[in-house]
């Protein structure tokens, strides 16, 4: 199931960062055996009270114009409206309750999404709750106070945000479809493929990047099989700050990401795959996903019998940290491969779902620790006891060594290769934790 998704909005300078930080912790730091993913430090996976949920940072612009400030609260609070199963909405005590704060209030209001408002920058409760009380003004409920800096409130604002995620949950359990998150950079046909395998124009296709609003749900049946396709969002045009339509396209991608069992990134063959792909797909990466890489308009290129080899390198130099993920060459235009993606997706869902007995993995395990022995250290040699799968979806490992900091994690890679090569797993992540067993 899905994990919900908790947006933090509010003014430049209010603290949404400090309190992004604050509550994702170690989660956003780069993960050391993904060399190649470049992350922005806009989402993290956060668990309080055993709930675990999405948490997005929709600030990051800054402009110096009051006018802009305000169009810029408005984007980030449609953004958060558009995508979020709560909003956070942060407000400064010192600064007061200003006009932007009314406005985009309005709009989180008329949402319907449940918001919960929280007064950032209270050190003293005893000193400056008089001055809390204001924000009641925004007409949103109770204001929390808080201080992101000082880690004073955290709990009351968990304890609220968790107590609307707790309402939805189950909801999605017993849908069983498959759900394939279509995602890459606006305008290089993620909609279009959608509508040529409906037969219908479900979602409205244009020239003009990033016409499609928000994230659509589209149903398709295959010789039988329902699918859920989720085509994400486009860029709001109105925008013109690169760095915040970039910010925006990852909100969206992560949210769709989360939701989905299986990703096909989109790629324009004529434009070639580029370091913004490398970023979307960086997302899926992370999240254990199963990945298809569709490389569209593949009609439109001038083709010799090596074109197919060197785009297949060039895509695979760029997205190195992914060799797994299922590559395929077509055409929504004139539907060109185009239902193969079906047949690819199965089989991605198949290995992203596939169990492999404790038994027989350690005989993989054991050959392969022979033929490379593991790494020492000031004469200490690592040892591997065992090694068990835990989950699947994605499939996840966990390997009991006599210490975890001999474990390094090219030899993490080096295992992961011998079992990719015994049992497959085309298209799906692997995931592997260390765990250490003493006296043995």
């Amino acid at each position: 199931m899905s994990k919900p998704i908790a947006a933090i909005v509010g003014r430049p300078n209010v603290g949404k960062s400090t309190l992004f930080n604050a509550l994702a912790g170690e989660e956003i730091s780069i993960v050391k055996d993904t060399p190649g993913v470049t992350r922005d430090r806009i989402y993290a996976d956060v668990t309080w009270l055993n709930q675990t949920f999405t948490l997005i940072d929709t600030g990051g612009i800054e402009p110096d114009s009051k006018d802009v400030i305000l169009s810029q609260m408005r984007a980030q609070a449609q953004i958060a409206i558009d995508t979020a199963d709560v909003i956070i909405f942060l407000t400064d005590v010192r600064q007061g309750l200003v006009d932007a704060d009314s406005k985009v209030a309005d709009m989180l209001r008329r949402s319907g999404k449940p918001v919960v408002l929280v007064v950032n920058k209270v050190d003293s409760f005893k000193k400056l709750m008089p001055d809390v009380y204001e924000f009641y003004n925004l007409g949103l409920g109770e204001p929390i106070p808080i201080s992101s800096a000082s880690r004073l409130g955290l709990g009351d604002m968990l304890d609220e945000v968790a107590g609307h995620f707790s309402k939805d949950t189950g909801e999605e359990e017993e849908d069983d479809r498959p759900k394939i998150a279509i995602v890459g950079k606006p305008n290089v046909g993620k909609s279009s493929i959608i509508n040529k395998l409906t037969g219908e124009n479900r979602v409205i296709v244009s020239d003009i990047a990033g016409t499609t609003r928000d994230a659509i749900d589209t149903n398709v049946v295959y010789k039988g099989q329902e699918y859920v396709f989720i085509d994400t969002a486009g860029l709001r045009r109105k925008s013109r700050v690169k760095e915040e339509l970039e910010r925006f396209s990852i909100i969206r991608t992560v949210t769709a990401v989360e939701r989905a069992d299986v990703v096909v990134l989109v790629i324009d063959a004529m434009e070639g795959v580029t370091e913004q792909d490398a970023k979307i797909a960086g997302i899926a990466h992370d999240r254990g996903k199963g990945i298809i890489i569709a490389v569209n308009k593949w009609d439109a290129i001038e083709k010799n019998d090596k074109t197919i080899y060197e785009y297949t390198s060039r895509i695979r130099t760029v997205l190195s940290y992914m060799p797994y993920a299922e590559m395929l060459f077509l055409s929504a235009e004139t539907g060109q491969r185009l239902y193969k993606l079906f047949d690819m997706i199965d089989m991605v869902i198949q290995n992203q779902n596939l169990r492999i007995a404790t038994g027989v993995l350690n005989e993989i395990v054991t050959e392969a620790v022979a033929l490379q022995q593991p790494p020492s250290d000031k004469g200490k040699r690592l040892k591997i006891f065992y090694v068990t799968q835990a989950a699947v979806k994605p499939p996840t490992f966990v390997i009991f060594v006599n210490d975890k900091e001999l474990m390094h994690f090219s030899y993490v890679r080096y295992l992961e290769n011998k079992i990719r090569e015994a049992f497959g797993f085309k298209g799906t992540a692997l995931k592997f934790f260390i765990r250490e067993r003493k006296g043995q």
